[in-house]
C-alpha cells in the first residue's frame, strides 16, 4: 500500500495548517487527499487529480515540489512484510563508538538488506544502544548471516548488540490533517 504523504517534522506540520504559509489551499487540499494513501489504480496521480480538479501533471509537480521544501517527506509503497513472507523481521541494536556512528551508520544504511538505520540517543545504565537497523528474512536463520555482515562492518567500534525481533505489523502512518472545514 502506498505509503501516506507525510511531513518531515511538526513544524511542517504547523506550517501546512496556514500559519507559516509554506502551502496553499490547494496543497493542503493535495495533502488531505493522499494523506491516506494514493490510490490503487493504473494511474494514481491522474485518479487524485480528477478529484481535485487539476491536471495529473499538476499534481506530480506539486507534490515533488512540497517534497523538494521538506513539506513531505516520502511518497513509498509500504509492503506488509508478513503477507509477503518475511516474518523474521529484527531491529538490530548496537551500542557504537559514538566518534564512528555516523559514517559507520552510513555504510550500515546502505546495506541492500537494511531497510531503516539511525542514531538514537542511549538510556544508561539499562539501554547501551544507539544505531538501529532493521533487517528482513523469512526465517530467523535466515537473518543471521544479515546480523553477522552487520558486526563485521562495525567490526571494533562496536561493544554490544541485541536483535529485537517483530511480533507483529503495527499500524504505519503518518501525520493526519482533519478534513478541511469552513474555517480552513
Amino acid at each position: 500500500m502506498p505509503d501516506p504523504a507525510d511531513f518531515s517534522d511538526p513544524a511542517d506540520a504547523a506550517d501546512a495548517t496556514g500559519s507559516a504559509g509554506s502551502v496553499d489551499a490547494t496543497d493542503l487540499a493535495l495533502i488531505r487527499a493522499t494523506q491516506a494513501g494514493l490510490p490503487l489504480v493504473p494511474a494514481p496521480y491522474a485518479a487524485v487529480a480528477a478529484a481535485l480538479g487539476l491536471c495529473e501533471m499538476e499534481v506530480i509537480a506539486r507534490l515533488a515540489a512540497m517534497q523538494a521544501r521538506g513539506v513531505l517527506r516520502r511518497i513509498a509503497a509500504v509492503p506488509n512484510h508478513y503477507r509477503l513472507g518475511w516474518r523474521a523481521n529484527g531491529m538490530t541494536v548496537w551500542d557504537v563508538d559514538d566518534a564512528r556512528i555516523d559514517a559507520l551508520g552510513a555504510r550500515i544504511g546502505a546495506l541492500p538488506f537494511v531497510s531503516h538505520c539511525y542514531r538514537r540517543p542511549r538510556r544508561l545504565p539499562h539501554w547501551p544502544y544507539n544505531l538501529f537497523a532493521m533487517v528482513h528474512a523469512r526465517a530467523r536463520e535466515d537473518a543471521a548471516p544479515q546480523v553477522a555482515v552487520i558486526a563485521a562492518l562495525l567490526g571494533d567500534a562496536c561493544r554490544a548488540h541485541d536483535v529485537l525481533w517483530s511480533t507483529r505489523v503495527l499500524k504505519k502512518t503518518g501525520l493526519r490533517l482533519p478534513p478541511s472545514g469552513p474555517d480552513q
